[in-house]
């Protein structure tokens, strides 16, 4: 199937310059029984890895290549933390960054300013809109 959207039988017979189709029919007008068209081993493994690299560069565009922007975005977002942000955990809770120590994180959360000790990893998003809390606004 890939051998004639390719042109690759084409670039075979050009190579041994014979006409296959002119062949075919001189054999066919004097009943020769044809004898078979040495292929170019080159070409015919070409056409047989072809469909296996169109499908790797296509992973990578659709599938690899994104992924990668992805976590590079996640990893600058998570070293550019600082006390004072505000951030959604992975577990959809709000807070203020008090403190950061490795890859600990101690959270403000609620208006009594409860503490909650997060891994760093635990960081959904920082938060860009100040967002209301038990009728206080934090920004």
């Amino acid at each position: 199937m890939f051998e004639f959207l390719f042109g690759i039988t084409n670039a075979v017979a050009e190579a041994t310059g014979a006409d296959t189709a002119a062949v075919v029919d001189a054999a066919a007008a004097t009943g020769e029984v044809m004898e078979e068209v040495p292929v170019n081993p080159v070409a015919a493994m070409l056409t047989s890895f072809l469909p296996l690299i169109l499908m790797g560069v296509v992973f990578y565009f659709f599938l690899i290549r994104p992924q990668r922007k992805k976590d590079k975005k996640v990893k600058e977002m998570l070293a550019a933390l600082k006390p004072g942000d505000r951030v959604t955990t992975i577990g959809g809770i709000y807070g203020t960054i008090m403190s950061i120590k490795d890859e600990t994180i101690t959270l403000a959360i609620g208006s009594q300013r409860t503490e909650m000790v997060v891994t760093r990893w635990a960081i959904r998003q920082v938060e860009e809109v100040s967002v209301e809390n038990d009728g206080e606004i934090l920004a």
